[in-house]
C-alpha cells in the first residue's frame, strides 16, 4: 500500500551538455551507493538567493564546474516520481534546467561524461535507423497493443506507437519528439524504471540499477536514478526543437569553427545526418555566420575556411536558427 508522503522537497537539477568530436555527451554523477543521476540538489531558501545560483552551487560541488549558458527546461513534480516516496517520504518537485557547455575534465571522482544516446540510443539516427528499435522495441510495442482490453484502447495505443515511432515500414522519425517516445515506452513496461517503479509500488525489494542494466533491458539504455531519463528526453526535445529558431549550436562551438563542424554539432543534437550542401545553402541564406579571413588544416585535405557566428542576426530576425530535424535513414 501506497503511504502518504510527508512535505515536499524542491529539488534542481542540471542537464549538462557538450558535443565532443560529433558525440554529444551529458554529465552525470555517480555517487558509490546510488543510482546514475544528473547533477542534482536541495533548493535551500535561507542559503539560496533564487534556483539558478542554487542549481549552479550544486553542480560545482558536485563536478566542479562553473556553467555559463543556463536556461530552465521545465518542472517534474508527479507523484512517486522518486521511489522514496512510495515509501512515505517527501513528494519531489525538481526544477530542471539546459547548461550549455565545453567537455572540461571534471574535478570530482563521483562525476563523468557520458554519451548522451547511451541513455535513449533510439534517437541515433546519424548512421541509419538503430537497429533496437526494429529488433526490440516495434515487437514490444506491439505486443503492448494486442494486450489492450478492447478495440477502442488498442487504436489509441497504436496510434500512439504510430506517431512517436512511426510504422514499422518507416524510414524517419520526428526528432523533437524523445519525451514523448520514453513515455511510450515507460507505460509499455520497455524500459527497466518502470519495473522498478512498479516493483517499489507493490512493496517489493527496490532492484539496484547502479553501473549495469537488467538482462531483459540490455540494448535499452542506461536507466537512471528517479525519472532522470524522462528530464533528459524532455531536454533532448527542447534543444532539438530549438534548432530551428534559436542559435543554441553555436554555444557548443569555440569562437572560430568550420562549416563541418557546425554540421557535426547539429547533427550531434538532431541525431540525424543532414545533407551537406543542403545544410552549407541553409546557413549561408540565414547569414548565420560570416568568415573570418583565415582557414584551418583539416586532415590531408586542403584548409577549411573559418567562420564566426554573426550576432547581429539576433536583432536582424525573431527566429534564428536551422530547420527542424527530421531523422531519416538510408540518407547520405
Amino acid at each position: 500500500m501506497l503511504k502518504n508522503s510527508v512535505g515536499t522537497i524542491i529539488n534542481v537539477t542540471a542537464v549538462i551538455v557538450a558535443v565532443t568530436d560529433d558525440i554529444p555527451r551529458v554529465l552525470i554523477i555517480d555517487p558509490k551507493s546510488s543510482q546514475y543521476a544528473l547533477p542534482n540538489g536541495p533548493f535551500q531558501p535561507e542559503h539560496d538567493e533564487g534556483l539558478e545560483s542554487c542549481l549552479r552551487r550544486w553542480v560545482e560541488a558536485q563536478t566542479g564546474l562553473d556553467l555559463y549558458y543556463v536556461e530552465q527546461l521545465y518542472t517534474f513534480g508527479n507523484r512517486y516520481r522518486d521511489p522514496d516516496e512510495i515509501a512515505g517520504g517527501p513528494r519531489v518537485v525538481s526544477v530542471a534546467y539546459i547548461a550549455l557547455t565545453y567537455e572540461d575534465a571534471v574535478a570530482e571522482e563521483t562525476a563523468r561524461w557520458r554519451d548522451w544516446y547511451s541513455f535513449l540510443p533510439w534517437e541515433d539516427w546519424r548512421s541509419e535507423r538503430p537497429a533496437i528499435i526494429a529488433d526490440r522495441i516495434e515487437p514490444a510495442l506491439q505486443r503492448w497493443v494486442k494486450q489492450a482490453k478492447n478495440l477502442s484502447q488498442r487504436k489509441r495505443r497504436q496510434e500512439r506507437v504510430n506517431v512517436t515511432f512511426g510504422p514499422d515500414t518507416a524510414s524517419d522519425m520526428d526528432s523533437v519528439l524523445s519525451l514523448e517516445r520514453f513515455e511510450l515506452l515507460y507505460e509499455a513496461d520497455i524500459v527497466s524504471e518502470a519495473i522498478r517503479d512498479e516493483r517499489a509500488a507493490n512493496g517489493k525489494s527496490k532492484i539496484s540499477l547502479a553501473g549495469a542494466t537488467l538482462g531483459e533491458f540490455d540494448g535499452l539504455g542506461i536507466p537512471l536514478a528517479s525519472d532522470d531519463r524522462r528530464i533528459l528526453a524532455t531536454a533532448l526535445g527542447r534543444l532539438r526543437g530549438k534548432l530551428a529558431y534559436r542559435p543554441v549550436v553555436f554555444e557548443l562551438l569555440p569562437g572560430e569553427f568550420t562549416l563541418l563542424q557546425l554540421q557535426g554539432v547539429a547533427e550531434a543534437l538532431s541525431g540525424a545526418k543532414l545533407h551537406k550542401q543542403n545544410f552549407r545553402r541553409l546557413v549561408t541564406n540565414a547569414d548565420l555566420v560570416e568568415p573570418i579571413g583565415r582557414t584551418s588544416a583539416v586532415g590531408r585535405g586542403r584548409p577549411a575556411e573559418l567562420f564566426r557566428f554573426r550576432r547581429e542576426v539576433l536583432g536582424e530576425k525573431l527566429a534564428v536558427g536551422l530547420s527542424r530535424p527530421i531523422m531519416r535513414s538510408g540518407e547520405s
